[in-house]
């Protein structure tokens, strides 16, 4: 009698870290096993939060006393890290809610839809400090360029204390403190402030080339394509050289959420191999050979191949074999 099996296998830890990779806008989530690091996770987000809220204030409060228009392009990009900080706590809430029959992946979709938001609010942003910067190269008001520069020096110093809270890189943040530090210094000392919109168009250009990909990458995942770190001809050969495995067609490969892959296929198996051993060869080498966590396998027969839909089209992530 034909035979067909489905095998879902996935973790059910909840999502208990969210840091943020390159300048603090690409929320990225590790699957934790305590509800200890949670609170941890949680605890951190929550001071570098507050720190980046208040010296946004500042900084803005700065720019324009100053005149700067660099210390108001940094404090526009730390409102996008604000926002960033506060999507990603809700996400890490939200992300502890058990699955619901309407909502059977949770919420861990949230942090992607949050981080596409943030990305197409820098861009804005960039767009308008270009604008303002084009005004001031024409018109280029005076500016306090020593207060100016201790203002920029304190972004630098909460830049770095978050950073160390978060225990990662935020070169991008350095090099836009950097940035207005290095005008400050340059009118100071040689009464140039032209250099002003100049850094600020630099900023603008760090804010939307991150913001590009970050964009791009949310997209791909809440179109539910490939991972961009996953070889789609390399899972289907490795699932047909698995000993047992006659063909495989229907694979698709997609991100639940950052840092979490599903994969589904129809895998045909000779009749006489164990169906229970072969699915757990499959699962552990899937696993272990590119990261997949949530797998389901449709096992069938050379007898029974379901050919009934397809839904698999050029550009999609989905993969049919056309091998004998």
């Amino acid at each position: 009698m034909p035979e067909s099996r489905l095998m879902n296998d996935s973790p059910s830890n909840p999502i208990s870290l969210s840091r943020h990779e390159e300048h603090g806008h690409r929320p990225i989530h590790s699957h934790g096993h305590s509800h200890g690091r949670a609170g941890e996770s949680r605890r951190r987000l929550t001071i570098v939060l507050v720190l980046t809220a208040l010296y946004m204030f500042a900084e803005a409060l700065g720019g324009w006393w100053t005149g700067s228009l660099a210390l108001l392009a940094d404090a526009g990009h730390m409102l996008a890290d604000v926002a960033a900080l506060g999507l990603a706590l809700m996400a890490v809430w939200f992300s502890t809610r058990p699955a619901t029959p309407d909502k059977t992946f949770g919420y861990y979709r949230l942090e992607i839809l949050a981080a596409f938001i943030n990305g197409v609010g820098l861009i804005l942003i960039a767009f308008f400090i270009f604008y303002e910067a084009y005004q001031r190269w024409f018109t280029a008001p005076s500016i306090r360029s020593i207060p100016m520069t201790v203002v920029a020096a304190g972004g630098l110093a909460v830049n770095l204390a978050c950073a160390g809270l978060l225990h990662h890189d935020r070169g991008v943040d350095l090099n836009m403190r950097g940035g207005a530090i290095i005008a400050g210094v340059v009118i100071t000392i040689f009464s140039w402030n032209p250099i002003d919109p100049l850094i600020s168009v630099f900023i603008g250009l760090l804010i939307i080339w991150s913001s590009w990909n970050l964009i791009r990458e949310a997209t791909n995942v809440l179109l539910e394509g490939t991972p961009a770190h996953i070889n789609l001809a390399a899972v289907e050969e490795a699932i047909l050289q698995t000993e047992g495995v006659a063909n495989v067609h229907d694979l698709h490969i997609w991100t639940i959420t950052s840092g979490r892959e599903a994969l589904s296929a129809h895998v045909i198996h000779a009749a006489s191999m164990s169906q229970p051993i072969l699915l757990q060869t499959l699962r552990t080498k899937l696993h272990d050979r590119f990261g997949v966590d949530h797998l389901t396998l449709q096992m069938e027969t050379p007898e029974f191949e379901d050919d009934t839909y397809h839904f698999c089209h050029a550009g999609t992530a989905c993969f049919r074999s056309e091998r004998d």
